[in-house]
């Protein structure tokens, strides 16, 4: 339709209207070929060489989630990791980096066991505390600042506007992990970030079958061409049948995220005053310290995503997560099911994560069974 532009919603239900052109199909096919043929003048018309950058199942989410995020181009990984390290590679050895302490745990053991090898300086700055961003970053040196927001396990708010401000005014990019908040309630490129990231195993998916990763530009410039090449001579890219189960869970992504952004909000106001929690930590609720910032920064939800600490310690901690039924006590979020994870316990003992905390990915069962399901794990605990 002319002039017309399409909601959220509508892209991600029609997938952008891409049509099988050989049978007419509403959903494209599965292509696994690993190599293409040129044509008689030696040349390749459709522009595909060889699957490891050019699969035609790249192209729909690719198209989907540069149109989400309202970037200039998007690629897809093996994995968030490999998304990820992807852009710290790009730089060169000498470059500095600026990270909050608090981020997804595997990026932050990456960069404490290996960026250090390849020759990257990280330093770590406090969430939510930019006076510490601005007195870490060098200029000249600085060339990326990292941010995770909401930042997993503890879902600290950190600033995307003024975070891309601080980078900019030194010559630095700003990339930011989209992971948790999803292009349906945050685009941080239209705040002014240059590069977002997904672990695409988590909402995009959303069904706990699919590992992949995904980066998308603010623009499509050397640097973008660079981590393009990167991709390509590394090999992290996923199959064509992976590719295809990541655009049919896209599909429903806009549902999903805002049912369990409701079901999160109503699951951590139910359990904001329990006698056995010390604390609840969720965006949505008044009381949580970045709540005015998020409420500022995303729309329409607060995500799935939330915490709660437990009076009595690890080991009650952990005593309430085995006797859950319906939340599963299992790594990963995102999905259309509940998980629950004792996250110290995955992190190991240089964890920042507090022992008493229970990171809880809120799904899309009906909110009033997750609530008894953790009222009745409760009940295990002495808090007379």
């Amino acid at each position: 339709m002319k002039n017309h532009k399409l909601h959220t919603d509508t892209i991600l239900a029609t997938g952008l209207g891409f049509i099988d052109e050989q049978h007419l199909g509403v959903i494209p096919g599965i292509f696994p070929s690993t190599t293409f043929e040129r044509s008689a003048d030696n040349t390749y018309p459709q522009g595909r060489v060889y699957t490891r950058d050019h699969n035609p199942n790249y192209q729909q989410p690719e198209q989907v989630l540069t149109a989400l995020e309202k970037g200039a181009a998007a690629m897809l990984f093996s994995s968030g990791m490999s998304a990820a390290t992807c852009v710290f590679m790009s730089l060169k050895p000498g470059d500095h980096v600026v990270v909050p302490k608090i981020i997804y745990w595997s990026l932050r053991n990456w960069l404490l066991t290996f960026a250090k090898d390849w020759g990257i300086e990280t330093s770590f700055v406090e969430n939510g505390n930019l006076d510490s961003v601005n007195a870490a970053v060098i200029p000249g040196k600085t060339k990326l600042l990292w941010l995770e927001t909401p930042a997993n396990p503890t879902w600290e708010i950190e600033d995307i506007a003024v975070w891309a401000e601080i980078a900019h005014r030194i010559g630095a990019r700003l990339a930011v992990d989209n992971t948790i908040a999803s292009p349906i309630l945050c685009n941080p490129l239209t705040l002014g970030a240059d590069l977002v990231m997904h672990s695409a195993t988590k909402y995009l998916n959303g069904h706990s079958d699919v590992l992949a990763g995904a980066l998308v530009c603010r623009q499509d410039d050397r640097h973008w061409q660079k981590m393009r090449g990167i991709r390509a001579a590394g090999g992290a890219v996923l199959g064509p049948f992976e590719a295809w189960l990541l655009m049919r869970g896209m599909r429903t992504l806009a549902l999903r995220v805002k049912q369990s952004s409701a079901n999160a909000l109503a699951f951590a106001k139910a359990f904001e005053n329990h006698p056995a929690i010390k604390q609840v930590l969720y965006p949505g609720l008044i009381s949580f310290k970045g709540h005015q910032l998020a409420k500022k920064q995303m729309q329409g939800g607060f995500g799935g995503m939330l915490s709660i600490r437990i009076k009595q310690g690890e080991t009650a901690a952990i005593k309430v997560a085995a006797n859950l039924q319906i939340i599963k006590r299992a790594t990963s979020l995102g999905g259309v099911e509940s998980l629950v994870e004792h996250r110290a316990s995955v992190e190991g003992p240089n964890t920042p994560c507090p022992t008493d905390l229970l990171r809880i990915s809120i799904g899309i069962e009906n909110v009033d069974d997750l609530i008894a399901d953790l009222q009745q794990a409760l009940s295990s605990l002495d808090v007379s």
